[in-house]
């Protein structure tokens, strides 16, 4: 695996390759996607996306954390999170990846 990262440009251009969209139109499709995916999100809304995998947003309430180099007491507020469970499927074909 080469441990490169996928960025923007590149989904738009594999959308490019495999729909046969224009450019910019691939383009503009992966950035309504994932626009789509953000107001969902902020929204408090949950994403599933079959075969792939769930994103949502999780409330942590406050509480008290540690400085690891003082030991002083910090309190860490109230925020939400972003968390996302893999599918089987993804799970299993990254396992075979490992394997195959």
């Amino acid at each position: 695996m080469s441990g490169s990262t996928i960025t923007r440009a590149d989904l738009s251009e594999a959308v490019y390759e495999e729909v046969g969209l224009s450019r910019n139109e691939s383009a503009e499709l992966v950035e309504a996607v994932l626009d789509e995916i953000s107001s969902a999100l902020v929204a408090g809304d949950s994403v599933k996306i079959s075969s792939f995998g769930s994103f949502s947003v999780r409330h942590k309430g406050e509480r008290v954390g540690r400085n690891p180099k003082t030991g002083e007491e910090v309190p860490i507020l109230p925020r939400r999170v972003l968390v996302f469970r893999a599918s089987h499927v993804l799970k299993q074909k990254i396992n075979q990846a490992d394997h195959g």
